[in-house]
């Protein structure tokens, strides 16, 4: 195995994984902090901040930033999850020094310049225009608040227009400071690289985050319920949710082969039933997303206002039939995808980087392959029957619909039948 693991003595954890066919490296720093680690007064402070180190520090300049890494054909980005925050870049094996140094640069240092921040500030107002405008990602946002009510697990990454223009460079400051902590903090990298150097230039740069760690978010709570919203639009989008499995559940795999089984690809049961048999919608899928502490399952479609009454009826009645009688031969396909899926990611530095990062941050160790094939394998159609039993007998649905028309609360109705349906 090519993945080496060095913690510094400041306890930020360095993991690489050198592909020596490659010419270019991918690397960056996940953050284990991302919105749900916010307090009440900073709804979207964690994604203002991922914004604002990019807009200079006492050595450069916005511009400068992204000049000296586009100088040398790489390239640098940064992205805020729930419970996690990641800058990364991309570029050339003698220039992964060069990137650590403007990684480290704009998160040690940032300048926090008014100037800037007003100006970024106005971006990220147009940029919550934009979700607002996207009715797809706000049935999305609606479900993760009903879901989670009253907490920062289930409140928009991207705050408000008024939370976001009310921060200063001391809000900012002082939310680095409490959650930018080098035990939360792993820098992974892989492709053509070498670790002792990428463990050396980060001994060197990142040795002022030090300190315990920041403080554990509060436990999430799964509520239920539904958020029904009219609006002019063409179609009704329809999003709904159950209390899943965080990580590391010994059910994970499981759950995530039911869900795929369900709905995660043209051959899944719901695919072929709501769209291929019936027509009633062009997209419709299912996922779950494991947190640190619980997960949810869900579900997306699309569709007209007068379909929606049968649509909701047969997605429940094919969740419902699922538990029973899904078959050897789907769960078979169903794993053969997520081994794919997995090799897939060992094709791409980028993807690599992200996927060990996330597994030092998730289990403190990464993950080998054979290891993770092994619990795919282990999946049986016992097994996954089981998980979505438990699936349907633990949590109220959780329910978010968007759209035209007047009988929206029929879906939520009808997706409270799932439930008494297991029962």
């Amino acid at each position: 195995m090519s993945v080496e693991v060095t913690k510094l003595s400041t306890g930020l954890t360095v993991v690489t994984d050198a592909m020596p066919h490659l010419e270019t490296a991918s690397l960056g720093v996940w953050v284990a902090a991302g919105s749900r680690d916010e307090f009440h007064d900073e709804h979207g402070i964690s994604h203002l901040l991922e914004h604002m180190a990019f807009k200079g520090t006492s050595r450069r300049n916005a511009r400068q930033i992204a000049e000296e890494i586009e100088a040398v054909g790489g390239d640098i980005n940064a992205a805020t999850s729930i419970e996690s925050t990641a800058y990364y870049a991309r570029v050339l094996r003698a220039d992964v020094p060069l990137a650590l140094d403007v990684l480290s640069d704009i998160l040690s240092d940032p300048s926090f310049e008014p100037a800037e921040l007003a100006r970024e500030q106005n971006v990220i107002v147009q940029e919550i225009g934009a979700v607002e405008d996207t009715p797809d990602d706000v049935v999305f946002e609606h479900l993760q608040s009903t879901a989670y009510p009253g907490q920062a697990v289930g409140r928009s990454i991207l705050g408000t227009p008024a939370t976001v223009r009310a921060f200063d460079k001391d809000a900012l400051q002082t939310y680095l400071s409490r959650n930018y902590r080098a035990p939360d903090m792993v820098i992974s990298a892989a492709g053509a690289l070498d670790h002792a150097t990428v463990v050396e230039e980060a001994e060197r740069r990142f040795a002022s985050f030090a300190g315990a760690g920041g403080p554990t978010p509060e436990p999430a709570r799964f509520g239920g319920g539904a958020r029904i919203e009219p609006r002019d639009l063409e179609q009704v989008h329809i999003a709904m949710g159950l209390q899943g499995l965080p990580q590391g559940h010994k059910d994970l795999y499981s759950l995530q082969v039911f869900t795929s089984a369900l709905g995660g690809g043209m051959s899944s049961r719901l695919f072929q039933e709501v769209r291929e048999k019936r027509g009633l919608c062009y997209a419709i899928y299912s996922f779950h997303v494991p947190y640190s502490d619980t997960g949810m399952f869900g579900l997306y479609a699309g569709t007209d206002a007068a379909d929606v009454p049968e649509l909701m009826r047969v997605v429940v009645e094919e969740i419902g039939n699922a538990v029973d009688t899904i078959t050897e031969e789907e769960i078979a396909r169903c794993r053969a995808q997520m081994k794919v899926g997995l090799l897939m990611a060992l094709e791409s530095s980028g993807a690599r980087a992200e996927q060990l990062a996330r597994q030092m941050i998730a289990y403190g160790r990464p993950i080998p392959l054979e290891e993770i094939v092994g619990k795919i394998e282990a999946v049986t159609v016992e097994s996954a029957r089981a998980a979505g039993r438990a699936l349907l007998s633990g949590s109220q649905p959780a329910i978010a619909a968007l759209g035209p028309g007047s009988g929206l609360e029929s879906a939520a109705t009808i997706a409270e039948s799932l439930v008494r349906r297991a029962a």
